[in-house]
């Protein structure tokens, strides 16, 4: 029995992404499978979430590459790469403008080294929305759909494929041949193990955070709850926001859109789906209630007949018992007198004799 319970309990991933989105009234019963299950089905969201980036920054590349080969082989100065060290020929910093790119304002400079310098850079990127900075130790990439920047650095990104040394006619090269894959399979890796760890860690402080929020929802809701079990729903009540985070880096990739207080929303839609799971289950906890309190009165109003009818029984017997003692007094009472009788009438008789 036991067993055939736990198997009730389970759902598969798709089920619970469903009854998430669509079925608010499964979400005790998706946080009673037990802490684990909430953390391995959030790791599956997140893991789903990187993907979905990873394949939208892969196809920027493809397209950023292709632009870029064009552009290297007829605008772009002579460069070289040897242990780490990139080396543009030129004095100034080399830009390219918004405009022109598909990546957004790119700015090459392997001659700065005041870190003054390069959050001017910074700032200019963030001002365009995207871009890259091409340092001659590392290269800085912002994505106008991913808060925050990545910074790739040349010896431990091209160390794992084994590059230590090209230059420019090297690059074009190596950008026509089919060994291309293995730089899109190694950006992609990295870009996935990355932004896994970092949507990772900022979902589950989300989680917490809603949590707090939905514990206080308890309280108001005059429900009792174990913060455990909220931190559960509040893991399956992201859901949808997280989803909706997907959709919005999709279309980023291919159009430049951008919403305003879209972190407000995220949250917000999280927040409803809690508190909606929390007062449902306090309305069912609440029919539960009366039902237990309808029953309890049946229940009672059943004791009491069987009692009434108990009594009536005992009574029956009772008078029955002392209906049997009379007549058996009487009929003691009537022998005891015909005794009585008997030997009154004998005794003139023996006299006589």
């Amino acid at each position: 029995m036991k067993e055939e319970k736990e198997e009730k309990l389970k759902t598969g991933f798709f089920q619970k992404v469903w009854n998430s989105i669509t079925k608010i009234e499964k979400y005790p019963d998706m946080a009673a499978e037990g802490l684990g299950r909430a953390f391995t089905y959030i790791c599956k969201v997140v893991a789903i979430l990187a993907i979905v980036l990873c394949l939208g920054m892969m196809y920027q590349m493809h397209q950023i590459l292709q632009e870029g080969i064009t552009y290297l082989q007829n605008e772009f100065p002579e460069f070289s790469y040897k242990e780490g060290t990139l080396q543009v020929d030129t004095e100034k910093r080399f830009t390219i403008s918004e405009d022109d790119s598909y990546v957004g304002r790119v700015i090459v400079d392997t001659k700065v080294e005041a870190e003054e310098t390069i959050n001017q850079y910074m700032n200019e990127v963030n001002q365009a929305g995207s871009g890259m900075i091409v340092l001659k130790d590392k290269v800085i990439l912002k994505n106008g759909a991913v808060a925050g920047t990545i910074n790739y650095r040349y010896n431990e990104l091209l160390g794992q494929m084994n590059i230590h040394e090209f230059n420019k006619q090297a690059v074009i090269d190596y950008a026509h041949s089919s060994q291309v894959i293995t730089l899109y399979v190694s950006v992609f890796l990295t870009i996935f193990i990355y932004s896994f760890i970092m949507y990772l860690i900022t979902t589950l402080s989300n989680v917490v955070f809603l949590s707090a929020f939905g514990y206080l929802t308890t309280w108001v809701a005059r429900i009792k709850m174990r913060f455990l079990a909220v931190f559960n729903m509040s893991v399956y009540a992201l859901t949808l926001s997280i989803f909706l985070n997907m959709i919005y880096i999709a279309v980023n990739i291919f159009i430049d859109f951008k919403m305003e207080y879209f972190q407000v929303m995220y949250v917000a839609v999280a927040a409803i789906y809690l508190v909606a799971a929390i007062f449902l289950l306090k309305t069912e906890f609440v029919k539960k209630q009366i039902e237990l309190m309808k029953l309890a009165e049946a229940q009672e109003m059943v004791r009491k007949e069987m009692q009434e009818k108990e009594e009536q029984e005992k009574r029956e017997k009772e008078k029955k018992e002392r209906q049997k003692k009379d007549k058996e007094e009487q009929k003691k009472e009537k022998e005891d007198k015909e005794e009585t009788a008997g030997e009154e009438g004998g005794e003139p008789q023996g006299s006589n004799a």
